[in-house]
């Protein structure tokens, strides 16, 4: 839903919502935390105070429901997904995305692309 202009202002212009979720050990869709979200998530918020980004909002979320492209997040008010697996798509996110308002193609996950359709895709059927 767009914005209204009597809307009040922005408190943040962007939220980061990082998936953290965290399911039993041997659970067949796995979990954004066992896969080092939380790691991912705190350098995040680190390195964006270095670059000085401002207007910015890094936040732990639970389950997103894409557990199995993992760790995943989502930026807002873009409604762009990502998969995160290291500090350096972290670093690409934070430069090309957040400092520049481009976009991480090869780490975007489509909305096609559901947990059902990624596992079909590793198994080959």
């Amino acid at each position: 839903m767009p914005r209204r202009p009597d809307d009040p202002g922005l408190y943040f212009e962007t939220h980061v919502f990082m998936c953290v979720n965290e399911r039993p050990e041997g659970h067949p869709r796995g979990c954004c935390k066992a896969r080092g979200a939380e790691a991912l998530r705190d350098y995040m918020k680190s390195k964006s105070k270095g670059l000085g980004l401002s207007k910015l909002r890094i936040n732990q979320a639970g389950c997103l429901d894409r557990c199995e492209l993992g760790p995943t997040m989502v930026i807002y008010p873009e409604g762009i997904w990502y998969t995160v697996r290291t500090e350096a798509d972290i670093d690409e996110v934070l430069e090309t995305h957040l400092k520049n308002g481009g976009r991480v193609e090869r780490l975007m996950l489509p909305p096609e692309l559901t947990p059902a359709k990624a596992a079909k895709l590793k198994t080959g059927s």
